[in-house]
């Protein structure tokens, strides 16, 4: 059986806790940072989960991690 290949795109972006919870950065802190205020920006460095829905996908996409 060959290996399964995980897709480098989605191992760039999300990240798998010891508990199994997936890992995510927050949008918009990438560029055009000088309209944005302080405290926005200060929000958007913090993380978040990846949403029930969309964790399948991310499974799928990551199956060395699980």
């Amino acid at each position: 059986m060959p290996k399964i290949k995980t897709r480098k795109a989605a191992s760039k972006r999300f990240r798998v806790t010891a508990s199994g919870r997936i890992k995510r950065a927050s949008a918009n802190k990438e560029h055009i940072l000088t309209k944005k205020t302080r405290t926005r920006k200060n929000r958007l460095k913090k993380g978040g989960e990846v949403s029930s829905s969309d964790r399948p996908l991310i499974k799928a996409c990551l199956p060395n991690s699980f």
